[in-house]
């Protein structure tokens, strides 16, 4: 039996909050996430800080705002003085991180993890050091030798594309993988305390994986901002709505365009509602290959006969839009970006399912996952602890959320995201914050957006404009500014 209590930290890619059980969604196909929603903490209203891959993974691991923790975009590489919670917590703890970083340098242990099982290899162009090139991912070495061929070059070696492993069978897709090396180590450690990160790329696309016919897609449940053009919203939502929705609307062929075909929507079409039905269902059934992952290691510590000594948690870097407001993929502040799951199993705590009202941040992760092991909390997290929460001494009912889109760097820009048009817009920064169940979207060169989330959660109204908001506005401005403040942030903001 282990001294001291463990943490399992599990995360998937590109996961929106509608996609389980506890959030609503009472027909998709995921048992094990019931199982543990169902003994967990649900927080009912979780948001990242920043709605793209490396900023939002720079928050889970280091209790740090992107513009906080250095990197405020992809292909930026995590500074190694920028700590994360392996560096926070005590020698006592082995570390592992297993599956995706995408904070540079994918296949090389650092950052206090010391053990490291890789699976990407696509970030090589972004490898700080010449010896890391002749490396290649853990999972790439376990395809390699279960007689797969890589079928792309990156930098100068041939490896495997998020299409051709989409293509695998379930028992060699990502998931899979990570959930056999994650119950590998939980078994070869069940007696010491650990700290286990397991990050997953699915159910981010190519979304052409083993369950792509789990559901029909002529029945799929759709809401009423689906493929439908946000009028009155900001110019950079209403530009890549257009983007999306041209080849449906107007009948461009999407096979001359390359961005549709090689990242948001390959293998998919999306020239009629059918396809983006179609595609829609691909994903959830990407969920699927998430959800059996979990069982995977929720079963290994029930074997290993630690469970009621481990905290489980479960989340996702960012969500993805699906087609609502006519759009694919992340980088927008509407929910089906930017609200995700998050599942706190803390045994020691309640073996019930409570739900947890308000909003929360993944800012507040770090120093709730300290606090639970009893470790100290450093001084300069720009979270709070939610142990107070979870005991019941606290609400979440007056705290606000705040997230952050960061357009480019002084260093490197996003890649094209579509258009012209997209790409530019997409440079502006913007600021929110999610203030009981009023959201304000906030940008200097842009339309703002004020949505009221309690009677218009598809967020189809935009009330920036409405006079009768005016002070509420500024309210909700003014708390922004006091967090610029707080937490050292210089993006420029709009007379409001």
């Amino acid at each position: 039996m282990p001294a001291r209590r463990n943490l399992v930290f599990v995360f998937s890619d590109q996961q929106r909050y509608d996609t389980m059980r506890c959030y609503g969604n009472d027909w998709i196909n995921t048992p094990s996430l019931n199982a543990l929603a169902d003994q967990s903490f649900v927080f009912r209203n979780a948001y990242v800080t920043q709605p793209v891959c490396t900023p939002a993974r720079v928050s889970i691991l280091t209790g740090l705002y992107p513009h906080a923790g250095g990197p405020i975009l992809n292909k930026m590489v995590l500074p190694r003085d920028t700590k994360t919670i392996a560096e926070m917590v005590s020698d006592d703890y082995l570390c592992g991180y297993f599956g995706k970083w995408h904070l540079g340098d994918d296949t090389i242990p650092q950052h206090g993890f010391e053990e490291w099982v890789s699976t990407e290899d696509g970030h090589r162009p972004e490898y700080t050091k010449k010896e890391y090139f002749s490396r290649f991912s853990t999972f790439h070495e376990h395809l390699v030798a279960n007689g797969f061929e890589p079928d792309v070059e990156s930098a100068g070696a041939r490896i495997f594309s998020s299409d051709a492993r989409s293509h695998l069978p379930e028992e060699f897709q990502m998931a899979s993988f990570l959930g056999d090396q994650a119950s590998g180590f939980i078994e070869r450690n069940k007696e010491r305390p650990f700290v286990l990160y397991v990050s997953t790329f699915e159910p981010h696309s190519p979304y052409d994986g083993p369950f792509k016919d789990l559901y029909d897609p002529e029945d799929l449940p759709v809401g009423p901002a689906f493929l439908k053009r946000p009028d009155g919203a900001s110019l950079v939502n209403r530009v890549r709505a257009d983007y999306y929705l041209q080849f449906l609307r107007e009948g461009r062929d999407q096979t001359e365009d390359p961005y549709i075909m090689n990242y948001a929507a390959p293998d998919e079409d999306v020239t009629t509602e059918l396809g983006w039905r179609r595609l829609r269902a691909h994903y959830l059934g990407n969920i699927t290959l998430v959800d059996r992952m979990v069982a995977k290691i929720t079963g290994a510590l029930d074997r290993a006969g630690i469970a009621d000594e481990t905290a489980v948690v479960f989340t996702s870097e960012h969500g993805d839009m699906m087609g609502d407001h006519g759009m694919l993929e992340k980088r927008s502040f509407y929910e089906e970006a930017s609200r995700v799951p998050l599942l706190m199993r803390v045994p020691w705590l309640s073996k019930e399912q409570q739900e947890v009202t308000g909003s929360v941040g993944h800012i507040d992760l770090v120093p709730t996952l300290l606090d639970l092991l009893g470790e100290p909390v450093p001084d300069h997290l720009q979270g709070e602890s939610l142990l107070p929460i979870l005991r019941g001494d606290s609400t979440l009912e007056d705290n606000d959320v705040f997230i952050q889109w960061n357009g480019f760097s002084a260093e490197l820009g996003d890649r094209n995201l579509g258009s012209p048009e997209i790409n530019r817009m997409l440079m502006l920064p913007w600021r929110s914050v999610v203030s009981g169940r009023w959201k304000l979207n906030l940008c200097a060169g842009d339309q703002c957006e004020l949505y009221d989330l309690e009677s218009d959660p598809h967020e189809m109204n935009n009330l920036f404009n409405d006079p009768s908001h005016r002070d509420r506005i500024r309210d909700l401005a003014a708390r922004i500014r006091a967090w610029q403040v707080t937490t050292g942030d210089t993006a420029p903001l709009p007379t409001t």
